[in-house]
């Protein structure tokens, strides 16, 4: 395994921190897009686990998050979102021409990914939504949805607090310890990313027939910050290679569950029987 960084800028000038995790052989390219107010080597343990099984790992910090650029946890809406995502499949093909690249979001990148996929329309072997952002758990309180709404017009870098329960990340308490310690951690959202966000849950919310590419939706049945209700009514809408994967009793980042390997296998198994 060799880990190297890189960065690219956008076109609005914002540098992007991404990370490779190389592969001795690959034989497939997972490219990965994070959640709300964390970063990409949150996920090095992962990318680990995955490069000693024969797959390359890519990933980056997204605007106002990490090591990227940009205020923290703004963006003008979701389009620039989904443009780090074509940007970062351009940095995956260029890096592996001949291989199979699959898209894997958590959080807010699992809503982003599927809504990108929806969208663009890319060309990718598949999707694996982890625990997606399209609908919330809980609901969130009036007043600052009100308020989202109002600066999103006359003020969209508007910040206020994602309101996120740390404790509900993960049941493992040194996962929630090291969050709240990381220093590249942060609870900003602002008003265009939070509303544009919910908007874009519900036009998700809306969708049926044909997903353009093999999908899995994996999702922790005890997650009390993205609805694992909504991602299996969202599957179940949809036509094609999908699947929705419940995980009883686990809480939102599967992926730092006491359980995480079980889900690690799970994906492994499911990238393998598409990969062509």
């Amino acid at each position: 395994m060799h880990k190297r960084t890189f960065s690219w800028t956008t076109e609005d000038g914002i540098k992007i921190h991404a990370c490779e995790w190389a592969a001795a052989t690959p034989k497939a390219v997972v490219a990965i897009a994070h959640g709300l107010g964390e970063h990409i080597e949150r996920y090095d343990h992962m990318a680990r686990w995955f490069n000693a099984r024969g797959f390359a790992v890519i990933g980056y910090d997204r605007r106002g998050h990490g090591q990227s650029g940009g205020k923290r946890g703004h963006s003008p809406g979701v389009g620039p979102l989904l443009d780090e995502i074509a940007q970062l499949l351009v940095e995956a093909r260029t890096a592996y021409q001949d291989l199979p690249v699959f898209l894997y979001g958590h959080s807010q990148g699992g809503g982003l990914v599927l809504s990108y996929t929806l969208h663009r329309n890319p060309k990718v072997s598949g999707v694996i939504a982890s625990a997606p952002w399209i609908q919330l758990s809980f609901t969130p309180p009036a007043a600052l949805v009100a308020v989202g709404k109002l600066m999103r017009k006359i003020y969209p870098g508007f910040l206020q607090g994602n309101n996120l329960k740390t404790r509900l990340l993960s049941r493992d308490d040194k996962v929630v310890q090291a969050y709240e310690a990381d220093p590249l951690v942060h609870d900003r959202i602002s008003a265009a990313v939070g509303i544009d966000m919910m908007q874009e849950g519900d036009w998700l919310m809306q969708q049926k027939g044909g997903f353009p590419v093999p999908l899995l939706i994996a999702h922790g049945e005890a997650d009390g910050v993205t609805s694992s209700e909504a991602s299996e009514t969202f599957a179940a809408q949809l036509e094609g290679d999908v699947t929705f994967k419940g995980w009883a009793g686990l809480y939102h980042e599967i992926h730092n569950e006491p359980e995480k390997e079980a889900h690690f296998q799970y994906v492994e198994q499911w990238l393998s029987a598409r990969i062509v």
